[in-house]
């Protein structure tokens, strides 16, 4: 059966203004989960397997942001969502930052 929602829209780190790569790193549910991600092998980990404390529409609503930052590419398999963490091409994009927001100081 094929699902019935969109594919994620992802955009590239080249195309992220700065501003809107560090309001996606200003929340704290977001950079928790972009440092969960971080830990994890690609692709391993679907949307509901991250502990945060929103509902499930506010963390969709929250790797919304992280895809439009250019931090996250998602994809389906089957009925999960599955994540990674697009950190060459962040880094391509904004050298340092990700280690500085990984590195919690």
């Amino acid at each position: 059966m094929a699902s019935h929602r969109a594919a994620p829209e992802h955009t590239h780190p080249d195309d992220v203004p700065v501003l809107t790569a560090l309001a996606a790193l200003a929340d704290p549910v977001r950079v928790q989960l972009v440092r969960e991600l971080a830990a994890s092998a690609d692709w391993s980990r679907s949307c509901g397997t991250f502990d945060v404390p929103v509902g499930k529409a506010a963390k969709s609503h929250h790797f919304a942001v992280l895809r439009a930052a250019g931090l996250v590419e998602q994809r389906d398999e089957g009925p999960k969502r599955v994540n990674r963490l697009r950190r060459e091409e962040f880094d391509a994009r904004f050298p340092g930052l990700l280690e500085l927001v990984l590195r919690g100081d």
